[in-house]
């Protein structure tokens, strides 16, 4: 029963239109969201799909929401947020091709954003590879 009420609920979700867009934009006009807003948003997307299964779709696209509003602001909590991420997408959607070369693209700016600038470099060249 559990599993159908999460089920009913996730679909209802994803077929008003919102799905994880309404912690990224703004509904109204399609703004991206910036900022504290921005960084409220991914915690509170993050609180709200934590408890769900690690293999639930909606639990690891949140994981990203968050890793993404952190690495602006706060990129040394952002890189572990953003790692753990892309280990999840290659273990459980390893077929996520543009799942795994989003993270990828997030995390090396990430590592720029830290000075980690040989690994930014090895994952940018790493993604050039993919999408040639």
């Amino acid at each position: 029963v559990w599993q159908a009420e999460m089920s009913v609920k996730e679909w209802e979700e994803w077929h008003t239109g919102q799905g994880m867009r309404k912690w990224q934009k703004c509904l109204d006009c399609g703004q991206r969201f910036h900022g504290v807003v921005e960084l409220a948003l991914g915690w509170a997307c993050w609180k709200t799909y934590l408890g769900r299964p690690v293999t639930n779709g909606n639990r690891r696209e949140a994981m990203g929401v968050l890793g993404s509003s952190l690495e602006p602001f706060r990129p040394e909590e952002a890189l572990p947020v953003l790692e753990a991420n892309l280990a999840l997408i290659r273990r459980g959607w390893p077929d996520d091709e543009d799942g795994i070369l989003n993270t990828q693209a997030s995390l090396s700016i990430c590592y720029s954003n830290l000075g980690r600038l040989d690994e930014a470099l090895v994952l940018k060249r790493e993604i050039y590879a993919k999408m040639v």
